[in-house]
């Protein structure tokens, strides 16, 4: 039995999910993008899993890297989260501040928290890969509301 692609996505737009930034370093090059398909995997090892569509530039460029970033975004970086959603272009980090973290990732400023990761397996899963990543490093910039992706919009928890 099929589950109708329309109703598997009106079902699952009901979960809200947490919006983030993906970062990477390859070369001299920053890369980035917007991801809602994240979670914490295992405490003990700390592993964490990420899912890229197949068709991204993400996509190939996490199929080269060993080393990754996730930026936990906050409910005020809507904006953030567009610009790092868009078509990959090489301006994409002009005018957005970041550090660098110890896996030579952009750390943008002002988010929720960073988690630093060692890519340590790879998944098929549909149109998407599953990328497992071990935690080396992570830290809470803050205590703001998280941005949410919810029902095909983004939301924030009211208090």
């Amino acid at each position: 039995m099929s589950v109708d692609q329309a109703i598997f996505r009106s079902v699952l737009g009901r979960f809200a999910s947490g919006v983030t930034v993906v970062t990477v370093r390859e070369g001299e090059t920053d890369h980035g993008m917007t991801a809602s398909a994240f979670c914490s995997l295992s405490l003990d090892p700390p592993l964490t899993l990420v899912c890229i569509e197949r068709s991204t530039r993400m996509h190939e460029i996490l199929t080269r890297v060993d080393r990754y970033a996730v930026n936990l975004l906050t409910s005020n970086q809507e904006a953030l989260s567009r610009r790092f959603a868009e078509p990959p272009d090489d301006a994409r980090f002009d005018g957005v501040g970041f550090d660098r973290g110890v896996t030579g990732a952009p750390l943008l400023r002002d988010v929720l928290a960073h988690l630093e990761c060692d890519l340590v397996a790879r998944h098929p899963g549909g149109d998407h890969t599953i990328i497992v990543g071990r935690l080396i490093s992570a830290s809470s910039a803050g205590d703001s509301r998280p941005l949410l992706y919810y029902r095909g919009g983004y939301a924030a928890l009211e208090r």
